[in-house]
């Protein structure tokens, strides 16, 4: 007998290749855990870093409690003048939306569209932020830079808010908090500093310079019934604008000088007298609503500043749509005032009351006591025209509201006016409202009013046209 004949053979097990003993549902069933059990090793060694919730998901209250406050602390703090207020406005709101836009579903940073603004923090890649913090924290940040000089009583209230607010949206995760909070902080010093650069950094601190010489010819702006003998801010219409392209408009020419009684310079002076002496009750309460002084409330570009926030609590709008609403608002009011600041310096247009004394009644007093500063063209129209142009292209020309602006205030005893809400059609009527207040006070012009609302419609589309969305 051979051998190879008794001799056992080797078991197929160790001769025959896996693939042709396994089947293939085993086969997959092996490939199948081996990825599960991958996984679950890399999840405990990788855990899932945790999504931030959009911008749009949060309501827009921690926009409007700054931007109340913000209007507070106008009212209250030395030295914000119609001018250097605006300007506030501008960089306050840049801010809100530069904090947020990292988290704004398809809009676009202002970064290379503004002036000067060339770069700015960036959220950490892959990292998770708690948004309204960042507003907070921005918000806070700013407010205490641009108010440096405020009475200790509205930095406190500053602190006060800031953790307020803390405490209502602070994140479980306590590293999501730290750095959203830096990343707000870090964007309002970076904006601060550009502000600096502007030429209106610390305005509150030269609002009539004692340098200025006070130019002399027919027609020119003279001294106002309180003795200010140094017009207020000058300087103003020197400072950088927000948007190059407002910088382009040409300046708008007023009417020739003359005491010719067939004169239409003439005519206009006669025609604000005129009605100044028949005004009915409410015509001086569209005057008394409109003036806005600055040494009783948040001045002209504040109750722009306002009505934009009326819009976002009347469309209970998002978070998103407040950021764009007080920046765009912000940024158009602080160009309006540096474009009428220069165009009042560069024709120094005489004021009705320096008219009407010289050429038609000596002993005239208009309604409203006339502003520090020249006339052409009227600060107030030309401001109301450009925020309403912003906010009819974000709301609609046909947005109804109600101003409440100033509901609350004490009576006007001296005028017989008390302070009761007004009701609009559209933003655009508001803004006629606003620069037509200023013929019924007495203290402006028709052409004042008229080219005021023509140039700040030109400055609201220019802002408009900024990329606000990819």
């Amino acid at each position: 007998m051979m051998m190879d004949q008794i001799l056992p053979q080797p078991p197929l097990l160790y001769t025959a290749p896996v693939t042709r003993i396994l089947s293939r549902p085993a086969i997959s069933t092996l490939v199948l855990l081996s990825l599960l059990l991958f996984q679950r090793c890399k999840q405990t060694t990788d855990p899932v870093k945790p999504q931030s919730q959009t911008v749009e998901s949060f309501n827009a209250d921690v926009a409007l409690k700054w931007s109340d406050l913000h209007l507070r602390l106008i009212r209250t703090s030395p030295g914000f003048t119609p001018p250097v207020a605006a300007r506030t406005f501008g960089y306050a709101g840049v801010t809100l939306y530069e904090a947020l836009v990292p988290g704004m579903t398809g809009h676009r940073s202002l970064v290379g569209q503004l002036q000067g603004l060339t770069q700015l923090p960036q959220p950490e890649t892959g990292k998770a932020y708690h948004w309204a913090l960042s507003a907070n924290a921005a918000q806070a940040s700013i407010l205490r830079n641009l108010f440096a000089n405020t009475p200790t009583a509205n930095k406190t209230r500053i602190d006060s808010l800031e953790n307020a607010l803390l405490t209502t949206f602070k994140d479980k995760n306590n590293e999501i908090n730290e750095r959203s909070i830096s990343f707000g902080r870090s964007i309002a010093q970076a904006v601060f500093e550009w502000s600096k650069s502007d030429g209106g950094h610390e305005g509150y601190n030269r609002n009539f310079p004692a340098d200025f010489k006070v130019p002399s010819f027919p027609g020119s702006w003279q001294p106002t019934e309180n003795g200010r003998q140094i017009p207020m801010q000058p300087y103003w219409g020197n400072n950088r604008l927000f948007l190059a392209a407002n910088g382009n408009l040409p300046m708008p020419q007023p009417l020739e000088a003359s005491t010719d009684l067939k004169s239409q310079y003439f005519a206009q002076y006669l025609e604000v007298y005129t009605k100044n002496k028949a005004l009915t009750q409410a015509e001086k309460e569209i005057a008394v609503w409109w003036a806005d002084d600055p040494s009783e409330t948040f001045t002209p570009p504040g109750h722009s500043y306002n009505l934009g926030r009326i819009a976002i609590k009347a469309s209970k709008a998002n978070l998103a749509k407040a950021a764009e609403t007080l920046a765009r608002t912000g940024i158009t009011v602080a160009d309006a005032f540096t474009l009428c600041w220069k165009c009042k310096y560069k024709f120094f247009n005489e004021r009705p009351y320096t008219f009407v004394r010289r050429a038609i009644d000596p002993a005239w007093v208009p309604f409203w006591p006339a502003p520090p500063f020249p006339g052409y063209t009227s600060g107030h129209a030309t401001q109301s025209a450009a925020a309403a142009t912003v906010l009819a292209d974000l709301y609609g020309n046909n947005f109804a509201f109600t101003d409440d602006s100033h509901v609350g205030r004490a009576r006007d005893v001296q005028r017989n006016v008390d302070f009761k809400a007004r009701a609009y059609d559209s933003f655009w009527e508001a803004a006629e409202e606003s620069a037509r207040s200023r013929f019924l006070g007495g203290i402006h012009t028709r052409q004042d009013n008229e080219i005021g609302l023509v140039e700040g419609r030109k400055i609201g589309r220019n802002i408009n046209t900024l990329s606000w969305r990819r």
